[in-house]
């Protein structure tokens, strides 16, 4: 079994290289295919969530402050990580349920806070509050933030859209009437990821024989980066080890 710990300091975001996307992925049959499995922490001080002022449509928003913690962090796990492999021309099939992405706006909050969706399908956004939002995702590029799309939604209706990102793997998520809805989106251009669970963990199986680029994405923290080599029904073990402000 191969071992690798990653650990960066990532006080802020990381710049990702400003390179098209590879060529599309192609499903194919994997045979004997490999595991990759570890674990995500955040060392050092945590990042104390951001207060907003809720200042409108109190009666559906409520209204004080709205918390929003950006770096979530359960007994040294790091929440709300994708863990995924870059540039991987072909493989095991995506699951149909990624066909298609979706955020739902209710109590002027978003859900799910992350989600995950196959570049080049739909997304929708779903408001089931009798409150104009507006909804405003962005290609996230390192500290570039690049409109995807940007479109009001004064009733209780859905609105999609096609999502088909050129250099960034995730979007961020918001609402340009409430300063306090945050959310992120996933892109993945193949399905070798995975989102960690609670205890940081993560495993990606059927992964092809072959050396890859491994990186862990965090909306808030952004990248971290290593490579994994699989053998042919191998497992191999890649831990990430994120560092607090």
């Amino acid at each position: 079994m191969k071992k690798l710990t990653i650990m960066l300091a990532v006080a802020g975001f990381c710049m990702l290289p400003l390179t098209s996307q590879a060529e599309a992925y192609r499903e194919v049959t994997v045979s004997n295919g490999g595991t990759i499995t570890g674990r995500v922490t955040l060392a050092g001080k945590d990042y104390a969530p951001k207060k907003y002022i809720v200042a409108k449509d109190s009666a559906i928003c409520g209204d004080g402050t709205r918390e929003i913690d950006f770096v979530r962090v359960v007994n040294g796990a790091l929440q709300d990580v994708v863990v995924y492999l870059d540039e991987v021309k072909s493989g095991k099939p995506f699951p149909a349920e990624m066909d298609a992405g979706s955020v739902v706006q209710k109590g002027c909050e978003f859900t799910p806070f992350l989600g995950v969706m196959r570049n080049g399908t739909k997304f929708a956004a779903i408001n089931r509050d009798p409150v104009l939002h507006n909804i405003h995702t962005y290609e996230l590029i390192g500290r570039i933030k690049k409109t995807v799309f940007n479109v009001s939604q004064p009733d209780q209706n859905t609105i999609t859209k096609v999502v088909n990102l050129e250099k960034g793997t995730a979007m961020k998520v918001e609402c340009d009437a409430h300063d306090f809805m945050h959310a992120y989106a996933f892109v993945a251009n193949n399905p070798y990821f995975a989102i960690v669970k609670e205890d940081g963990s993560y495993r990606i199986d059927d992964v092809p024989a072959g050396k890859y680029r491994i990186k862990a994405w965090h909306g808030f923290l952004r990248d971290q980066k290593g490579t994994v080599e699989i053998a042919a029904g191998g497992t191999a073990t890649v831990d990430f080890a994120f560092k607090g402000r």
